[in-house]
């Protein structure tokens, strides 16, 4: 019988195993989502699923780059040892190969999840692919922490300088903003801002008798200064603390992406 892509990707989700193999399970057990899960069991392939709830709080981030293009693989795992082991490494490459020769990011994970089924054999951990994506633009500069834990992707103009971009792509890594420029920060962002910073002046004492249009001013600089930390260009910028993101490079950056473990 035909089985509905929700019920796949459910079963999916329980057992770790790929789409062809959830979809040809449940194809056999009539859409009977237990009884598909046993026959996966039976099959050895749904050994995986006993990992499935583990924690994955270690694993790898690799970058390779080809022309204007950033390729980026992020998976996660339960333990240090398999992050650094040479099993794992060489399931992220071929991850980094499915996503070069990949029409779409949509594409590469489906390729990517099948393959996955079989290191979560061979390694006996709970495995995660967090990002396989390609991030395109006319400048494009990454970096990586020595950790492999945490990294960053940065597009650029096309006529900004990338070896300038490289060290703002460790700025990201290091700061975590959350937009490109203060006024990027979404308004419930905002607004949730201004209810806590309300509620920390009407907590303070020495506040209750300063007039409502103090407190408002008080109010806006905290909104204004969570803008700025908040927003890369108007960050200080780690390499040269005395200067802001945006005093270094102007306006050579476009965007960018940080991907962590």
């Amino acid at each position: 019988m035909a089985v509905s892509m929700e019920l796949v990707k459910t079963l999916r989700n329980r057992t770790l195993v790929g789409f062809a193999d959830c979809k040809k399970a449940l194809e056999e057990a009539d859409g009977d989502l237990d009884m598909a899960l046993e026959i996966l069991r039976k099959r050895g392939i749904a050994k995986a699923a006993k990992r499935a709830d583990n924690e994955t709080s270690e694993g790898k981030i690799i970058i390779d780059q080809g022309d204007n293009t950033a390729y980026v693989v992020s998976v996660s795992c339960e333990t240090d040892f398999v992050a650094r082991n040479d099993v794992f490494d060489e399931m992220c490459r071929k991850f980094l190969e499915i996503r070069k020769n990949a029409q779409s990011d949509e594409q590469a994970m489906t390729e990517a999840e099948a393959l996955k089924t079989e290191y979560v054999l061979k390694i006996g951990e709970n495995i995660q692919i967090n990002a396989l994506t390609a991030i395109t633009g006319d400048t494009v500069a990454y970096y990586v922490h020595s950790n492999n834990k945490v990294a960053a992707v940065v597009v650029g103009t096309a006529d900004a300088d990338i070896e300038a971009l490289r060290p703002v792509a460790m700025h990201i890594t290091a700061t975590a903003p959350e937009v490109l420029k203060p006024e990027d920060i979404p308004e419930s962002m905002v607004e949730k801002e201004r209810e806590i910073a309300l509620a920390q002046l009407q907590e303070d004492p020495k506040n209750a008798n300063k007039p409502t249009e103090i407190l408002e001013k008080i109010i806006e600089g905290k909104i204004r200064k969570f803008r700025e930390e908040n927003a890369l260009l108007t960050q200080q910028f780690v390499v040269d603390p005395e200067k802001t993101v945006g005093q270094v490079v102007g306006d050579a950056v476009m965007s960018f992406q940080r991907f962590f473990i």
